[in-house]
């Protein structure tokens, strides 16, 4: 017998976001620093001393060593921060569907959404992009690949709560209630990234998202 819950997503009026979910990902039920070194006093040329010079943490402000945060840094990065929010659009299924803000909020980036999902394989082809391309390519500044690298650890992440659902995908009671809250929260905390990364990079600071900035900064050279 249908839980009560799916009966409340049931009364909600249809909208195209429900629509292109429905379509594209199943009904609700079935889917699921660099290491810094300590300054040390040396003895210089005429014997004065120099002390070692701190590696300087990432920033936006930083103009050397190519960490400049100029307009269109700010925008490619801004950018980057839609790849994981595309790849797991499909974990906001519920909220989405409950919470018509959200889906006035998201409506605007459904043709994109579109095109991302139009192709089994774009995902994957977009990861080797920012990975090889921009991540990996020195010609770009530091603040563009610490952020796309961010963006690319972030959609890595989202492998856990895929096999989460593959392995379980429970269909009824207490097991879809918790799978329905974990989609939840994935798919808030995607927009929360979403909205904090790409401000903040648009207003030229340096967003540091939780869990996935150290792992940046180490693959960011």
């Amino acid at each position: 017998m249908a839980m009560p819950h799916l009966h409340l997503l049931s009364s909600f009026s249809p909208k195209p976001l429900t629509f292109f979910l429905h379509n594209h990902f199943g009904n609700p039920s079935s889917i699921f620093s660099l290491p810094s070194t300590n300054p040390r006093n040396q003895i210089g040329p005429g014997g004065r001393r120099r002390r070692r010079s701190r590696r300087r943490p990432i920033t936006a402000q930083s103009k050397g060593s190519g960490n400049s945060a100029d307009p269109p840094d700010r925008l490619i990065s801004a950018i980057c921060y839609f790849y994981p929010f595309f790849d797991g659009i499909q974990y906001g299924k519920y909220v989405i569907t409950q919470f018509s803000p959200i889906q006035t909020l998201i409506q605007p980036l459904v043709p994109a959404i579109k095109v991302f999902k139009s192709f089994p394989l774009n995902g994957f082809l977009v990861f080797l992009t920012l990975y090889f391309v921009v991540v990996r390519n020195p010609n770009f500044s530091r603040y563009v690949r610490f952020n796309t690298m961010q963006a690319i650890v972030l959609d890595v992440l989202l492998i856990f709560p895929d096999l989460l659902e593959r392995s379980f995908n429970p269909r009824d009671g207490l097991g879809l209630d918790l799978m329905m809250s974990l989609d939840s929260t994935v798919f808030l905390y995607l927009l929360v990234c979403l909205i904090y990364g790409s401000s903040s990079c648009l207003l030229g600071q340096l967003p540091r998202l939780p869990i996935v900035a150290e792992a940046a900064d180490r693959q960011v050279l």
